[in-house]
C-alpha cells in the first residue's frame, strides 16, 4: 500500500532532523521525506497537520505474558496495546513459561507476533537453562532463532563463575548480556529501605542490593578485558547512576536504561499501602529519582522503558507485600517521556531520542538488516512511523487501556499527547478514527 503522510512536523533524533515535511511510503518502506514525486499516488493519506511525525518507539522491556500465562495478558491483547502507545518495536524478557531457552519457543513466539502484524518483536533468550543460574544455553542457536541478547529477568546469577564464563562466552560471540543489577539476598524485600518502608512495616532493598551487583558486574568485565557488552535493565538509584558514569568514563562497554515508574515516581507514592506501586525495581526516594532524570538528560542512561508487565486483579489485589509487581505502561511511555521533556525543560527531541534511537544504539547489530531501519526515518528504510499530537491530553484510567492488565500507578495522571497513527512495515498498525482516509 502507498502511503503519504501530510503536513507534519517531522522529528528525528538520529539524523537530526526537525522541519516541516511529507513522508511517502511504498512496498513498506519510507520513499521520500519532503519533497514527493509528483508521479506518487497514494492509496491512503494520512493528514498529519498539527501533528508530530517520528519513528516508531522501541521499548526495550515489554512483558507479552505469552507463552506461559495467557491470564494476565496474551500477544494480541499486549501487542495492540504496544501499538496504540507508538511501540513498534518491542523487547520481551526471557521470562515466561516454559522459559525461552530453546530455538523452538523463539521461533514459536516470533511467527505468533510476525503473524499479528503489529509491534515487532525481538526476543531476549534465557542466558542459563531455566533461569536457574547453573548451566548457559545454546546462545549461538538461540542468536540464529532470533533473539537479540541473553539475560536473566528478575533472577540473579548467584554463582559468580557462571556469570564470568556467560560474559566471556558472549564476548567471544559478540553477544549482548541484560541483566538487572540487584544482589539476591539484599533484593528479597518489596519496597525500597528507607523510612518509609520503616513507618509501613514493609521488608526494605538497599541501595547496596543494586551498587554490590555493579561493582561485581564491572569487575568480571574487566577480568574479560573489557570485551563482553552488558546491558543494565532499569537502574533505580543515584548511587547505581554514578557508578554507571564511571564505568562508561572507563570506557567499559555498558549500556542502560531506566523504567517510567522510577523516572517519575517516589516510595512515598505508595501512600497506604497502595499495591499499584508494588513495582520491582522498588520505588526509591526523590534524590534517586531526581539523579534518574539528570542521568537520563545527559546520556548516563541510554533508554526509557516502560517495563510493561500486565498483572491480573486476583494476583494484585492483596496485601502491598503479597501483591505480585508488575503494572501496564507500554501505552504510556510516549506521553510520560514527554511530560519528563516538559518538567525538565528538555525537548521533543530529547524526549524522542530516548525512546527511539537510544535505544536503537543498545540493540546496535542485533537488529540484523533493520539496524538502519528501526529507531530512526531514513529514505529507503522500513516504515515505522509514528504520527501524535503534541497538544492532546487525554486522562489514564483502566477503561482507557487496551493491555490486558488494567493496573497502573498512573491512574487519573494526564498525558500530554496522544497516538493519531501508528505503522508499522508500511502497514497501519492503529489509527485513531478518521485518521488514515482514502485518498
Amino acid at each position: 500500500m502507498k502511503i503519504l503522510i501530510q503536513n507534519g512536523r517531522v522529528i528525528d533524533p538520529a539524523s537530526g532532523r526537525d522541519e516541516m515535511a511529507d513522508v511517502a511510503i511504498a512496498a513498506g518502506r519510507i520513499i521520500a521525506i519532503g519533497r514527493v514525486a509528483a508521479d506518487f499516488h497514494p492509496a491512503r493519506t494520512i493528514d498529519a497537520g498539527g501533528c508530530v511525525v517520528a519513528p516508531g518507539l522501541v521499548d526495550l522491556s515489554v512483558r507479552l505474558k505469552e507463552p506461559g500465562q495467557e491470564h494476565a495478558g496474551m500477544l494480541e491483547s499486549e501487542t495492540a496495546a504496544a501499538v496504540a502507545g507508538g511501540v513498534t518495536s518491542l523487547v520481551c524478557p526471557p521470562d515466561t513459561e516454559p522459559v525461552l531457552d530453546e530455538p523452538g519457543l523463539v521461533d514459536m513466539l516470533k511467527f505468533r507476533a510476525e503473524k499479528l502484524h503489529r509491534s515487532r518483536v525481538f526476543p531476549l533468550g534465557a542466558l542459563t537453562r531455566g533461569l536457574a543460574g547453573e548451566v548457559l544455553t545454546e546462545m549461538a542457536e538461540l542468536t540464529e532463532a532470533g533473539c537479540v541478547g541473553f539475560g536473566q529477568a528478575e533472577t540473579t546469577i548467584q554463582n559468580t563463575q557462571v556469570l564470568l564464563r556467560a560474559l566471556q562466552y558472549a564476548a567471544t560471540f559478540g553477544y549482548t548480556v541484560w541483566l538487572r543489577p540487584q544482589d539476591l539476598w539484599l533484593g528479597k524485600g518489596v519496597a525500597a529501605s528507607g523510612p518509609l518502608a520503616t513507618r509501613l512495616g514493609l521488608a526494605g532493598v538497599p541501595v547496596a542490593a543494586e551498587t554490590i551487583a555493579l561493582h561485581t558486574l564491572f569487575e568480571l568485565m574487566r577480568a574479560t578485558k573489557g570485551g563482553a557488552r552488558v546491558h543494565l535493565c532499569r537502574l533505580s538509584s543515584a548511587a547505581g547512576v554514578d557508578l554507571v558514569r564511571a564505568a562508561k568514563a572507563e570506557g567499559l562497554p555498558v549500556s542502560c536504561d531506566v523504567s517510567v515508574h522510577n523516572l517519575h515516581l517516589t516510595d512515598v507514592d505508595i501512600g497506604f499501602y497502595d499495591s499499584r506501586f508494588r513495582l520491582q525495581p522498588p520505588l526509591r526516594q526523590q534524590r534517586d529519582r531526581d539523579a534518574l532524570r539528570a542521568g537520563l538528560a545527559d546520556g548516563t542512561i541510554d533508554a526509557l522503558v516502560s517495563d510493561h508487565n500486565p498483572v491480573d486483579s486476583d494476583a494484585k489485589t492483596l496485601p502491598f507485600a503479597e501483591a505480585e509487581p508488575g503494572a501496564s505502561a507500554v501505552e504510556l511511555l510516549l506521553g510520560l517521556a514527554c511530560t519528563w521533556a516538559q518538567q525538565d525543560g528538555l525537548g521533543l527531541m530529547q524526549a524522542l531520542a530516548v525512546l527511539t534511537h537510544g535505544p536503537q544504539r543498545v540493540l546496535g547489530a542485533s537488529l540484523g538488516t533493520l539496524q538502519a531501519s528501526v529507531g530512526q526515518l531514513a529514505v529507503g528504510g522500513a516504515a515505522d512511523v509514528l504520527v501524535f499530537h503534541p497538544d492532546a491530553p487525554w486522562t489514564v484510567s483502566p477503561a482507557a487501556l487496551r493491555s490486558q492488565g488494567r493496573h497502573t500507578p498512573f491512574e487519573g495522571h494526564e498525558m500530554p499527547v496522544s497516538v493519531r497513527a501508528t505503522l508499522v512495515g508500511g502497514q497501519i498498525a492503529h489509527a485513531a478514527e478518521g485518521v488514515a482516509a482514502p485518498a
